[in-house]
């Protein structure tokens, strides 16, 4: 009987332990699942339940689920041209987004369109056409530092509008019917949206930023030409594609490549692509830009709608109006997708000036319909505080 008391007692003692594990354990999870409540992303809209992820190409695995930087926390940024990037200016811009927590973001331009790389690349194809420069002298440090301070860090690639890649390499380029090659009305020559050596030429830039650490990858001038004597225009490699399908194949290229390193791919857009039926020949449908990329990003600027846009008037005076309507338009066409709509909205004075009262217009558009992230335009790269009420 003595000995069986210990045991009974130990017996007890270990069902005691055991009860009160649970219930820390159910405790923790309540307590993980009130943090994770409270953190949470504002859901972008009532339509946009998210859909079952696009199947991958026949043959390959899918890429792991993309994590970024920012874990939940809505991409708000502004954006610097490699100049300004690469001089003392850039502390300024680091100050200004640690003094408005609701920015978090850098669009910083690693290739523009001029067709000049903003750092010494090891890119083949940059070395043979000497597209390298110095404007950004150590680019690793700057997107370490900038990773450091919690600043999420967006690469700008320009894509066809590549003069000197059309230059150094002439077989790439869109050609005239007149013969040479063909010129846009600011006389500047496009490489053939179709060459796919332009497509791995573009990627290669972009994984060399994305192992620098770069959170994501944006692709600007996506589309085909959309001045001058097109109808003169000749394409080299062209198989017959329609062009909407030719940029849609470029981006799920560079998506496929770029989400197999965990790194998210957006793409810029004209905002007028947004209302659309067509891919106003220059190779953007909205439908099939959204089924090709983690994030689009149209250029919602007032001052770019036409006169009578929406039944507005005068667009560029109505900022809540414009942006409303065109966004209400795009949910319509795609009210459920993956992707993620985060606009460029206008921080520049085109014909109206534009300050506080005209951006916070634009956002307050944006957040009616369920949209909780934007990048600021403002190509001088000047951000004076009293302009932002965020």
């Amino acid at each position: 009987m003595k000995k069986i008391v210990p045991i009974v007692l130990i017996a007890l003692l270990a069902c005691a332990f055991l009860v009160k594990a649970i219930v820390n354990q159910k405790t923790l999870s309540v307590k993980e699942t009130t943090t994770s409540t409270q953190t949470a992303e504002p859901a972008q809209s009532a339509e946009s339940a998210e859909t079952p992820p696009e199947s991958q190409p026949e043959g390959e695995q899918p890429a792991e689920p993309i994590t970024t930087k920012s874990g939940k926390e809505p991409i708000r940024g502004i954006y610097a041209t490699a100049w300004v990037s690469g001089s003392s200016r850039m502390a300024e811009l680091v100050q200004f987004v640690k003094d408005h927590p609701k920015i978090n973001a850098i669009v910083i331009d690693v290739k523009d369109d001029t067709g000049y790389i903003s750092y010494p690349s090891s890119v083949p194809l940059a070395q043979q056409i000497n597209s390298s420069s110095k404007r950004i002298a150590n680019l690793p440090q700057l997107v370490r530092e900038l990773n450091d301070a919690g600043i999420y860090t967006i690469a700008r690639i320009v894509v066809f509008k590549d003069p000197l890649l059309a230059t150094k390499r002439t077989d790439l380029a869109v050609k005239s019917r007149n013969g040479g090659l063909w010129r846009d009305r600011k006389g500047m020559i496009w490489v053939d949206p179709h060459s796919e050596e332009v497509w791995k030429y573009n990627v290669d830039v972009a994984k060399e930023v994305a192992e620098m650490g770069f959170s994501e990858i944006q692709f600007d001038y996506v589309r085909f030409l959309s001045d001058g004597k097109i109808s003169e225009a000749v394409y080299p490699y062209s198989k017959g594609e329609a062009k909407e399908d030719v940029i849609r194949n470029f981006l799920k290229y560079a998506k496929t490549e770029l989400n197999k390193m965990n790194i998210p791919v957006s793409a810029d857009i004209f905002g007028l692509v947004l209302s659309v039926a067509d891919d106003l020949n220059i190779g953007q449908k909205y439908e099939k830009v959204v089924e090709a990329v983690d994030y689009v990003c149209p250029m919602v600027y007032p001052s770019h709608y036409p006169k009578g846009t929406f039944g507005i008037a005068e667009p560029d005076l109505h900022p809540y109006e414009t942006i409303d309507q065109a966004v209400k338009a795009a949910l319509k066409k795609v009210p459920s997708s993956n992707t993620k709509m985060r606009p460029w909205i206008q921080d520049f004075s085109l014909g109206n000036p534009y300050g506080k009262e005209q951006l916070e217009a634009q956002i307050k558009a944006l957040e009616d319909n369920g949209i909780y992230e934007w990048l600021l335009w403002n190509p001088k790269n000047r951000y004076e505080a009293s302009r932002y009420n965020f």
